[in-house]
């Protein structure tokens, strides 16, 4: 993702504004973003070879082929691969102290294509497709794929401009806290839309329609879509590193749900990534609660 690679004002190779610098190309961490891509871009071929078979396939609209179960499952490890590439190209520019404006634009058009096109791609062919008799709902499906692609591309390019170093350069402003991102982080939008489509593939491979989730899935991945450019702050884990300290409680924490996932995998999957959103979202609407209720000034 662009946060991880943007770049710092103390860049340690002279003058990081001008052309040579900014253009730098750094190995390693460019290489994990070309990983980025390379993972989805083969998430978007898997989607149109699943949804040629499909069609192709003389089934009723609610059930899958095998064979397009499989390429769609094939098509969400893509995309959890590309989210592992996006995490290690920031840790390890920032680790080696090489980051670049050119490695924070390159992950930008990586991340349009692995988190944007890609879960697009899932929406219209799969997770709206048991409707697909009605073409109204095709119709439908295809605007929400885009308006999913439309705020990826927002919630990138909105990020790129507020973390410019130019701009806070000029403004003798910090940079942001990386603390919390502004915004639901395309990555974790993406592989929300990957849980999902494992959840419902898995209800197919135990031969229950799809059907019934056709109605219901629609304003879920319209609040997906809506949290990518809000300004809802959802926490970040740039921060842990192998010096992180935590309490014996939050590392419980953090086995519990890592043992769930295991365990439930598609359910529990879906069920974290559910909760991320929503925590961020319940977390902002208290905080908007308690600066209404809280006094301006203090009462004497």
């Amino acid at each position: 993702m662009a946060q991880e690679n943007a770049p710092r004002k103390d860049f340690g190779r002279g003058d990081p504004y001008t052309v040579a610098n900014a253009s730098r190309i750094y190995f390693l961490p460019n290489l994990m973003t070309a990983g980025n891509l390379f993972c989805g871009f083969f998430a978007c071929l898997k989607c149109i070879e699943a949804a040629f078979i499909r069609r192709g396939a003389l089934v009723d609209t609610a059930t899958l082929p095998h064979e397009a179960v499989i390429l769609y499952k094939e098509a969400v490890w893509y995309i959890f691969a590309a989210m592992a590439c996006d995490a290690l190209d920031g840790r390890l520019a920032r680790m080696g102290g090489r980051e670049s404006l050119f490695g924070a634009e390159f992950d930008s058009l990586a991340d349009i294509v692995s988190f944007g096109i890609a879960p697009a791609l899932m929406v219209y062919f799969l997770i709206l497709a048991p409707a697909e008799g009605n073409p109204n709902f095709i119709g439908a499906g295809g605007f929400l794929g885009f308006v999913y692609l439309l705020c990826a591309g927002v919630r990138l390019a909105r990020f790129n401009v507020i973390t410019h170093p130019l701009l806070h350069r000029h403004s003798n402003q910090d940079k942001p806290s990386s603390k919390d991102f502004v915004g639901l982080p395309v990555p974790a939008a993406a592989g929300t839309v990957g849980a999902l489509v494992l959840f419902l593939l898995n209800l197919a491979e135990h031969d229950k329609s799809l059907q019934r989730w056709a109605l219901a899935l629609p304003p879920l991945l319209l609040l997906i879509a809506l949290m990518m450019v809000s300004t809802v702050l959802y926490p970040s884990g740039k921060q842990i590193d192998l010096r992180t300290k935590t309490r014996l409680t939050t590392l419980v924490l953090y086995v519990t749900v890592d043992a769930a996932v295991i365990f439930f995998k598609e359910y529990g999957m879906l069920t974290l990534c559910l909760g991320y959103i929503f925590f961020g979202l319940i977390r902002h609407l208290r905080r908007k609660k308690i600066q209404k209720t809280t006094p301006p000034f203090p009462v004497t």
